[in-house]
């Protein structure tokens, strides 16, 4: 059961609409590293995992997510002001003002419709929790590409919080990788010859390079 608060995680306002930016905006709505991406990604991983710590967390942040997509949602709408022009978007999706009547559309910043194959869940934690990592590092390289594309004080203030989120659910995850990643894909990890050799196929290599001498125990993110 989900329930609808209507407060915003965190407020959100505009200095001056900005339709332009509110098409770029779109890609963390709709976009392949978006927020739907993202809480869609988290909620359907968590149905099968059976550590209930675990799956306690994906589900808090798929929760989050959705909270974070409707901050980016009424962002858009600042941006875009009260009138339908797709002349002020000189680049990039107008199918809000063509389609939508303004309204923030799942779609990106091409005006392509999300797709559920953004969606990336293999059944196994290990796996699902590092394409989660990965998935937090491009949102936050996307909202760093958006957080240089504007000058507006307060839309700015909106995309740093949203960054500073991006970066605690990163490491929520990777203590969650911690915790687990000695099991199910990672359970054999290094422990055959194969697994540690290394193969110099760029000559010539740097002297003493870190990754020629491969060590006994996986990586830890601690």
């Amino acid at each position: 059961m989900f329930k609808h608060e209507k407060m915003l995680f965190h407020p959100v306002a505009v200095e001056r609409p900005n339709p332009q930016y509110a098409a770029l905006l779109q890609e963390q709505l709709g976009g392949a590293n978006g927020e739907l991406k993202a809480a869609m990604q988290y909620m359907s991983q968590s149905f099968r995992i059976k550590d209930p710590e675990i799956k306690d967390l994906f589900m808090d942040i798929a929760a989050e997510e959705l909270g974070h997509m409707e901050m980016i949602a009424q962002t858009i709408n600042l941006l875009n002001g009260h009138d339908v022009d797709a002349q002020k978007v000189p680049a990039g999706e107008i199918q809000t003002h063509v389609v939508l009547g303004l309204n923030p559309g799942l779609i990106n910043s091409s005006g392509h419709v999300w797709n559920a194959d953004y969606v990336t869940v293999t059944g196994d934690l290990c796996a699902d929790l590092l394409s989660n990592i990965a998935s937090e590092q491009r949102a936050k390289v996307t909202y760093e590409y958006l957080y240089r594309q504007i000058d507006d004080k307060k839309v700015r203030e909106t995309i740093d919080f949203l960054l500073n989120r991006e970066e605690a659910h990163n490491a929520m995850f990777r203590e969650a990788f911690n915790k687990v990643q000695k099991t199910g894909s990672n359970r054999d990890f290094g422990t055959t010859k194969a697994a540690k050799m290394y193969f110099s196929l760029s000559e010539p290599s740097p002297e003493n390079s870190r990754f020629t001498n491969v060590e006994s125990n996986p990586p830890s993110f601690s």
